[in-house]
């Protein structure tokens, strides 16, 4: 689908500072989402599967080596931990589950663990489910197809002209091979990246078009949440109508794409975040995120119910990725797995057995992460300082 927008109209609605025709801008978007996808709606969920101590140096992670920040450190989890983190995923009404690993690439032991996953998760739950674990050969994506995984999540970041400033370690180039391999093995593709990382105006359309050229099947928003210590990490927020009006933009440049926004909504977005729904979402990131907390999953779905938005499950969530919970577009009710197991439709209540399997946590950084300081932080290849904000620490 060609985009609705030239790149010069795009460059002069990124130039927009009045709020009322940032509005009619949201407008527009908004008559383009409901056009092409209806009431339906795509939540996510994720779970940080392993953490810390990653070897390369993007700007924006506390994660890298050579970020002067503490590292939230866990090893791999094992498939059952992750089935447990699926299963209130679920119950917090989430259609899709993505398992997340640092770094850009696993050993061949954590890279089985997260096919074991995957298989518990596709057996005991009615989750969509996708995994974001780094560089990867198609051998390897065809795996992931054959256990289950409908869709791999493979950020480029930033625009082309801009990623340097963003990495160096890790090549763009090499991200466009990870995601024409994940194409290969017939998997849905998952590609977006950050906004305020420092790149223009005119690097943020580029972005956004060059998205377009790779035409992935979902696109994920995510807005800088400058970390202490990091490269970014003195970085103001986004001003929120500004975030909002990026995100109509990028609606506007690729219509078709499954739209979510991701990391650092809250503190960007703030009281906006209805709004940026407005703006062309099919979904969020329900609930944390890989090492900060994020909303309640009441208030997520509600964002999006307040605009006469369907979150419900549909019958297929789990076996057919496509078309993303598009109410009316399937045929039957929406599955009783959750009030099943609570007995909240039913005339029998549910087992005590069966009910205490959804008296599980979320996944919470706060609390199921360790982070830990560390011993020498190797000067960044780009030669930068990280950064801390103004009086942080005082």
């Amino acid at each position: 689908m060609p985009s609705l927008i030239t790149r010069e109209e795009a460059l002069e609605f990124g130039q927009i500072e009045d709020r009322a025709e940032i509005e009619a801008l949201v407008q527009r978007a908004w008559d383009t989402r409901v056009e092409r996808f209806g009431d339906s709606t795509d939540l996510c969920s994720l779970v940080n599967a392993k953490s810390g101590g990653c070897a390369e140096d993007c700007g924006f992670c506390a994660q890298s080596r050579f970020a002067d920040a503490e590292t939230p450190m866990h090893a791999m989890m094992d498939p059952e931990q992750i089935l447990e983190h699926a299963r209130a995923a679920e119950a917090a009404g989430a259609h899709r589950f993505c398992m997340v690993t640092q770094g850009q690439g696993l050993s061949k032991r954590d890279f089985e663990k997260i096919l074991e996953g995957a298989k518990l998760v596709a057996e005991h739950t009615n989750l969509k489910r996708c995994a974001s674990i780094g560089h990867m050969s198609p051998a390897r994506a065809k795996a992931l197809k054959d256990v289950g995984i409908q869709r791999v999540h493979h950020n480029v970041e930033t625009a082309s002209g801009y990623y340097d400033e963003v990495s160096t370690t890790v090549r763009y180039e090499g991200r466009l091979r990870t995601i024409q391999a994940v194409r290969e093995a017939g998997l849905e593709t998952c590609v977006g990246g950050i906004l305020n990382l420092g790149e223009s105006r005119e690097q943020r359309v580029e972005m956004a078009f060059e998205l377009a050229a790779i035409n992935p099947t979902s696109v994920p928003i995510n807005l800088l949440n400058p970390r202490p210590g990091t490269k970014f990490g003195d970085r103001d927020y986004m001003d929120p109508w500004e975030a909002v009006k990026w995100i109509a933009i990028f609606r506007l440049i690729l219509p078709e794409a499954l739209f979510r926004l991701c990391g650092g909504r809250v503190e960007n977005l703030g009281e906006l975040q209805p709004l940026a729904v407005k703006a062309g979402l099919n979904g969020v990131m329900m609930g944390n995120f890989l090492t900060t907390l994020g909303s309640e999953p009441d208030f997520d779905r509600g964002m999006f119910e307040e605009l006469g938005l369907n979150v419900a499950r549909q019958p297929d969530n789990g076996s057919n990725p496509r078309p993303d919970n598009r109410s009316g577009w399937l045929d039957g009710e929406t599955p009783d797995v959750i009030d099943g197991l609570l007995g909240g439709s039913h005339e029998e209540p549910a087992p005590e057995s069966q009910a205490a399997e959804l008296k599980i946590r979320l996944w919470d950084p706060s609390t199921q992460l360790r982070f830990r300081a560390k011993r020498a932080v190797p000067p960044r290849p780009d030669g930068a300082r990280n950064a801390v904000p103004a009086g942080w620490g005082d």
